[in-house]
């Protein structure tokens, strides 16, 4: 069994090993429930701090971790939902009968069980920067490969829909994922990207679209009931 991991993914790993279907960049898709969703009083000044401590703050020039704690986690904590909250370096691993996906999560928003995560929602990628950064795409591919096997295992669904995104600095690009014939020796991975978003300019939009994505997966969990 091939053995893969998240942090050194590219394109020539996963093409063997996956039917991988990129769809073009749909703005109207990723929007169109997003409209429905409100934000409270308390929610939107909460988005409106973190907006204005980044208006005029240079996220491209400090490193990861110091944009992280600014301006992504305190988005994803917004979102939190129910029993779906958001984790952070989180452990996933996700076994096909070809191949094996692991390694560490920068974010995620989901489901967890006596201090682990159990069925993860959302996966975040931070991309890393510098001449040796890897593409944040395809290492974002494997994580959604991976959460969607892991939420397989808990309700044997097929296609699983999972969804992610990576940010550089603070502009987020969601992707929404289908995967299929989970149990083939080439199961099928059709991806369909947003466009980007600027946390500068976007955040409450930023927000609406997690809390879209959590209540899109609730109410899945509720019909399977």
């Amino acid at each position: 069994m091939k053995q893969l991991l998240f942090s050194n993914l590219t394109l020539t790993d996963l093409k063997p090993l996956v039917g991988i279907d990129e769809q073009g960049i749909s703005s109207d898709s990723w929007m169109k429930n997003v409209d429905g969703i409100e934000l409270g009083d308390n929610e939107r000044r909460q988005v409106q701090d973190v907006q204005a401590r980044l208006v005029n703050y240079r996220t491209q020039l400090v490193n990861e971790a110091t944009v992280w704690a600014r301006a992504i986690y305190p988005i994803l904590v917004l979102a939190e939902r129910d029993f779906v909250q958001a984790w952070t370096e989180v452990a996933l691993k996700g076994t096909y009968k070809t191949f094996e996906l692991s390694g560490l999560v920068d974010g995620v928003l989901g489901k967890g069980l006596s201090g682990e995560i159990e069925a993860p929602y959302l996966v975040v990628v931070e991309a890393k920067r510098g001449i040796g950064a890897q593409n944040p795409q395809y290492q974002l591919y494997g994580q959604l490969l991976a959460a969607a096997r892991m939420n397989w295992e808990l309700d044997q669904r097929d296609p699983q829909v999972a969804f992610g995104c990576y940010t550089v600095a603070d502009v987020w690009t969601f992707v929404r994922a289908e995967v299929m014939e989970m149990e083939s020796d080439r199961p099928a991975l059709k991806l369909e990207p947003s466009r980007e978003y600027s946390e500068k300019l976007e955040a409450e939009t930023i927000l609406k679209i997690l809390k879209q994505i959590v209540t899109e997966k609730l109410e899945a969990l509720s019909t399977a009931a």
